[in-house]
């Protein structure tokens, strides 16, 4: 758990006018700020913050409270989250409650595992701009319409069609395999490794705090016994029966409209 000290200092230094500036274009009226509420689609300003109080106020949805609050209901994060994301904010060293040697070794392993997914989205869509990249992975994304802003704003990849690159990659890049496996993007057998997704255009699955989580790939040859389509396994940072494809991209539209389908 966070230290209480931590969270004091963040309520601290969290200035809430400077917090909900980062997210809502704030004008002065009077001692106050006011701008059109991020939760609704309204047209004549109804979200108010108060520098004095530091409190904030949205009459159009009724919602309100302080720093922390805003960014709990903006980014739907739950409170550690809020807290952590204004602590790098404002500079602040997360200090969390002594854990036991099971605890921090779950909780090393399940950071080590976020570590490897966040690597791996990234060289997934870099690879959108190797030569193989471009004529396999790039070309499929803009034959089915997709444009270079819904390709970058997804990440959205490519796993070239060889054995073990992104495997051999990441070792070099010094990421464990024992990690490689758990998270699914890799497979071990024996003395033998290899990437899962070889020869797929790459969709990262995000939380809803927009950490990568897994990924679903696409096959693009006409390999008859690969399936289709593929997704990450089940692991220790995926659990599939609680996480929704793009629901950390449409999180906000979905907040602001308050309706989802």
């Amino acid at each position: 758990m966070i230290s209480r000290t931590t969270v004091d200092a963040v309520f601290d230094a969290a200035r809430v006018e400077e917090v909900i500036g980062d997210f809502v274009q704030l004008k002065k009226s009077g001692s106050n700020f006011k701008g059109l509420s991020p939760f609704t689609d309204e047209r004549s300003p109804s979200f108010m913050v108060s520098p004095v109080k530091q409190i904030w106020k949205d009459f159009s949805s009724g919602k309100g409270g302080n720093a922390v609050t805003f960014i709990m209901e903006h980014e739907h994060f739950t409170f550690p989250e809020a807290i952590k994301w204004l602590a790098k904010k404002y500079g602040i060293e997360v200090e969390e409650t002594e854990q036991t040697d099971e605890q921090k070794q779950v909780q090393n392993e399940k950071e080590s595992m976020f570590l490897v997914s966040k690597y791996a989205a990234e060289w997934f869509h870099g690879q959108l701009k190797t030569d193989e990249g471009k004529a396999i992975g790039y070309s499929y994304f803009k034959e089915r319409g997709f444009t270079d802003e819904t390709i970058d704003y997804f990440q959205l990849g490519y796993n070239p069609d060889q054995w073990s690159a992104f495997t051999d990659a990441a070792i070099k890049a010094g990421y464990q395999l024992e990690f490689l496996n758990k998270t699914g993007v890799s497979i071990v057998k024996e003395d033998k490794k290899f990437d899962r997704f070889k020869g797929r255009v790459m969709f990262p699955i995000r939380s809803l705090s927009g950490r990568v989580l897994g990924f679903g790939g696409r096959i693009l040859n006409n390999e008859k016994k690969a399936a289709k389509y593929l997704n990450s396994p089940q692991s220790e940072i995926y659990d599939k029966s609680n996480v929704l494809y793009g629901i950390y991209e449409a999180k906000q539209a979905i907040a602001k409209e308050d309706l989802c389908y």
